[in-house]
């Protein structure tokens, strides 16, 4: 009898699992078809799992319709790629000087980091936009990625992780070998953190590339403009709305996320199976 209710237990989760998972990778196969589709096809059936013919006249529409995807595609990988890298760089540095050294304002420090997460983003835009401007920043990629390295939600989550992580006997026996800081740094507590930042890449990756705000405030440049930009502008057309073409532009922009996920995912499990054996 225990045996029975254990193999329906298992056949219950496993098709819960199985339904969860068609849910959650529907809507970027109906994206995907929807591409294929045209815009009457789309209104009079907006859901479909059957491709249809019209992806070369979609994408026609869409490269007719002043849209550059190399472009945007460039633009966006440029931020996204150095937003990440710093990000996650200058984050887990962060933390480790919160869980490693031993100063006087440390845990008012990271205080103030969690006081910071509190603050919306948009509140701070107005100033930073002005800042901005002064500077003569506008219109420049580089003022994207440069607000990445302070990002305390990541140095949070990157001292949790660290605080059971890193020995701190294998950081003194660091030290005694004569090793330097920043060697010590980068080669000793960078590899046990990779789990951690490849879940944070990921997660940074996607908000810098589905970023819309604020390129949106700092870029004017057509030159300039990223994918998600270059997407909101395909629903402004005065007479009509091509879905097809608009379906394809997020296409176009998801395979690159995907892409990047399919990469990063075998660190997650990793850090996921580290920390239940630690568990």
């Amino acid at each position: 009898m225990k045996n029975a209710n254990h193999y329906g237990a298992k056949t219950a989760i496993f098709i819960i699992s199985v339904l969860l998972a068609i849910l959650s990778v529907m809507p970027f196969i109906i994206m995907i078809v929807n591409a294929t589709r045209s815009t009457t096809q789309i209104q009079q059936h907006a859901v479909s799992v059957i491709p249809s013919v019209y992806l070369l006249k979609n994408m026609k529409i869409l490269l007719g319709k002043s849209f550059h995807p190399a472009v945007g595609f460039m633009n966006s990988l440029i931020v996204s790629v150095f937003t990440t890298a710093l990000a996650t760089y200058f984050s887990t540095m962060t933390a480790y000087s919160l869980v490693v050294y031993e100063w006087k304002l440390r845990d008012s420090f990271f205080r103030f980091i969690l006081a910071v997460m509190m603050i919306p983003a948009q509140i701070t835009m107005i100033g930073f936009y002005q800042m901005v401007y002064k500077l003569h920043m506008t219109n420049r990629l580089l003022m994207l990625i440069l607000p990445a390295i302070a990002s305390p939600a990541m140095v949070f989550f990157m001292r949790q992780y660290m605080k059971p992580a890193l020995s701190m006997e294998i950081v003194q026996s660091a030290r005694i070998d004569g090793a330097k800081e920043l060697y010590t740094f980068n080669h000793i507590a960078l590899p046990i953190m990779k789990p951690a930042i490849a879940t944070q890449a990921i997660f940074t990756f996607v908000s810098s590339w589905n970023n819309l705000f604020t390129p949106l405030v700092l870029l004017t440049d057509q030159k300039r403009y990223t994918l998600p930009i270059m997407i909101s502008l395909l629903r402004g057309d005065i007479y009509k709305t091509e879905y097809g073409a608009v379906y394809l532009g997020l296409t176009l922009t998801a395979l690159p996320l995907i892409i990047v996920y399919l990469l990063l995912s075998k660190y997650i499990i990793a850090g996921v199976a580290l920390g239940s054996v630690k568990g």
